[in-house]
């Protein structure tokens, strides 16, 4: 698949044109960002090691009827994907308190809920992604609401799928963040990438965070814990 001009940059990855114009090529940076970009680094493989994570993820999902943009991975730091046109509304998915949640409700971190919690933000750095709900998404028309509940579903059969998976790899599943894209035939599908970047991830017996929190509250070496992280996932 040829690669030609770039269609966008954003913090952690290139989007390149093929000459299918269905198809795009996804390349992984090694830049690392955390509190919308304020705080910037370039750790050597984080790509690499990402695109791996994302493209074993997505074929597991795959696998189990859950519709995505990945084709195939095509390189150490490129997959081929179908063009979507991103819905600016985030899903999260939470089992235990953590991150913003912990700050907004008080809740002490590690506490797991008693049923995984769906909330959605808005895709708006500028906003600094701010937590919406369903009428605010209609007011704001950011997205169709028949959309919203299938990506809320979508979301859950990942979080079962994801949290075996991790599981069995002695990994908690803390929460993650999911984004949804519409293909030029309108199916909604998920999209961008589920890697350590976009998933709270602890060792199940330490709690020792395997994800961006590392970067994030200067936790230790960010591609130490990537390292690791994949290790596991790739050990049968």
């Amino acid at each position: 698949m040829e690669k030609r001009e770039k269609l966008y940059e954003g913090k952690a990855k290139i989007i390149y044109a093929t000459e299918d114009p269905d198809k795009v090529v996804v390349y992984f940076k090694d830049d690392t960002t955390a509190f919308d970009g304020v705080k910037k680094e370039e750790i050597t493989g984080k790509g690499v090691i990402n695109n791996t994570i994302s493209s074993m993820i997505f074929e597991l999902l795959q696998k189990r009827g859950i519709p995505t943009h990945f084709i195939k991975k095509l390189s150490d730091r490129e997959m081929l994907a179908y063009r979507v046109e991103i819905i600016p509304v985030e899903v999260v998915v939470r089992n235990y308190a953590a991150g913003s949640f912990t700050k907004r409700y008080g809740i002490e971190e590690g506490t797991r809920l008693e049923k995984p919690l769906v909330e959605t933000f808005w895709k708006n750095d500028e906003l600094h992604d701010p937590l919406v709900c369903e009428e605010h998404i209609e007011l704001l028309k950011l997205a169709d609401l028949e959309d919203v509940k299938e990506m809320k579903k979508i979301a859950l059969r990942v979080n079962e799928v994801l949290k075996d998976f991790f599981a069995a790899k002695n990994i908690i599943l803390v929460d993650f963040k999911l984004e949804f894209g519409k293909t030029s035939d309108g199916k909604l599908v998920l999209a961008d990438e589920i890697s350590p970047d976009s998933c709270r991830l602890w060792d199940a017996k330490t709690k020792k965070k395997l994800d961006k929190d590392v970067f994030r509250y200067d936790l230790g070496d960010l591609q130490e814990a990537y390292k690791e992280l994949l290790k596991r996932l790739e050990d049968t």
